[in-house]
């Protein structure tokens, strides 16, 4: 798949997600958002910038505790939405601008703290973004990486990978975690630091968020069920009564560029 083709596909669907998954419970949960906070350790001069901001929610999280938030994404829907949830708020220490995360229009060294969130997965070329997150940073800034993981079984993590690009047509690949630690190496940051939890829902929520070519969602649901007897999808899986409840692990991942 091309970059033009790969672009066109996520405009499509976070155009169309846009309000469905900004306000959604478990992208919004404010303990999550806690232990980035905890993660990105933000000073009140710091300044702050989230690559593939979506709707804004991690922005405006740090806003209270920085100098000057700034978001930056491919979609305008995803930025209308960040500019009323800052609006809602009253926050005027944040910014936004759609751009290309590939090639951050930023100078060097710009920002104290460099944050992305559930997007690495839709990333084609990962550690490109990531080298240029590092770029941006200030020496002695922090970097951190929020994304689910797949499993570290093979084909445990094809088959979660096949089921999201079945969920959502832009997704690229989840990195098991030792693949995600390992992009820190190649951008020549240290080993990161590390903090789990599990983004916990039901099927049914998740479908409601997601716009699957007509049919994938049966085949997704199925995937689901097979998972909760047999594990295929190398994640938390159960079923109680009609409804199916999953468990997809994340981890934060952060890092301290050397000083100067």
């Amino acid at each position: 798949m091309t970059d033009t083709d790969h672009r066109g596909l996520i405009l499509d669907q976070f155009t169309r997600q846009a309000t469905a998954f900004s306000t959604a419970a478990p992208i919004t949960d404010e303990g999550a958002l806690r232990m980035i906070m905890a993660a990105a350790r933000p000073q009140p001069d710091d300044t702050v910038l989230d690559v593939a901001c979506g709707g804004g929610i991690v922005v405006c999280a740090f806003a209270p505790h920085v100098r000057h938030a700034t978001g930056i994404d491919v979609t305008p829907a995803m930025l209308e939405r960040a500019r009323a949830l800052a609006a809602e708020k009253r926050l005027s220490n944040v910014s936004w601008r759609q751009g290309d995360v590939t090639a951050l229009p930023y100078d060097d060294a710009s920002f104290a703290i460099v944050v992305t969130r559930f997007a690495f997965h839709h990333f084609l070329d990962p550690l490109s973004v990531l080298r240029e997150m590092v770029r941006v940073c200030t020496p002695g800034g922090r970097v951190v990486v929020v994304d689910t993981c797949a499993s570290e079984d093979p084909a445990k993590a094809a088959e979660f990978n096949r089921l999201e690009k079945l969920r959502d047509p832009s997704h690229a690949r989840n990195l098991t975690l030792t693949e995600l630690k390992g992009l820190f190496g190649a951008a020549g940051l240290p080993e990161p630091l590390m903090t789990s939890y599990e983004l916990r829902s039901d099927v049914a929520s998740l479908l409601a968020r997601s716009f699957p070519n007509p049919g994938d969602n049966v085949k997704i649901i199925e995937m689901f069920k097979a998972s909760a007897v047999d594990d295929r999808l190398g994640i938390p899986v159960r079923i109680v009564g009609d409804r199916i409840h999953y468990a997809y692990p994340v981890t934060i991942l952060a890092a301290q560029l050397p000083a100067q």
